[in-house]
């Protein structure tokens, strides 16, 4: 399930952009992973990540948590969940250079996707991030519009709504899964040596 639309080629120059939830562990929907128990990583994507750290230079993640700005959990717990995610991913073989979290409550915050803050945050802390060479891995059309916004190829990976039908004006390819996406990236020509 995908579609290639000006598919780039990919060498450690280009940057990865993840969503969380949804992307990297199974989405509470309705509710919010509230304490690192309720954190499930979805099949293959501790196996992903590692296999894509080989590929890009960085990979950050850019989450929308409002969950902390509703008082549903604290800032502490969800600083302890990245800390605990990106442990685990580097326990088997993987890499997450930093996770950026928006825990604003109003959409109108520049940080809170499709709002570019979390990009931007992260160009400041790794100036080599170049937008038109990043990639961003998400399950939202919020997800996209923060990609496309900032020139990035977008990947959609339906683990929360239906396929959208292609070719769409934010979305280039959509795959079922990370691992699925990261085995199709793996396996073309699309990274470089």
């Amino acid at each position: 399930m995908t579609f290639l639309n000006n598919r780039p080629e990919v060498d450690n120059s280009w940057t990865l952009f993840l969503d969380r939830d949804g992307v990297i562990n199974v989405e509470s929907v309705g509710s919010y992973i509230t304490t690192w128990s309720e954190f499930k990583f979805h099949d293959g994507v501790l196996q992903a990540i590692k296999d894509l750290s080989g590929v890009f230079g960085n990979i950050v993640v850019v989450t929308n948590q409002r969950g902390v700005g509703k008082e549903i959990m604290t800032l502490a717990t969800l600083k302890e969940i990245h800390a605990n995610m990106k442990e685990e991913v580097a326990d088997n073989g993987g890499r997450i250079n930093k996770v950026y979290a928006c825990t604003a409550l109003v959409d109108t915050d520049h940080n809170r996707k499709p709002n570019v803050g979390m990009g931007h945050q992260a160009q400041q802390d790794f100036p080599e991030i170049d937008f038109k060479k990043s990639i961003m891995v998400g399950n939202s059309m919020s997800d996209m519009e923060f990609g496309k916004r900032l020139g990035m190829h977008t990947i959609f990976l339906t683990t929360k709504y239906k396929a959208v039908e292609l070719p769409n004006d934010v979305i280039d390819e959509q795959y079922t899964s990370l691992n699925e996406w990261a085995q199709a990236l793996l396996a073309t020509e699309m990274v470089t040596n």
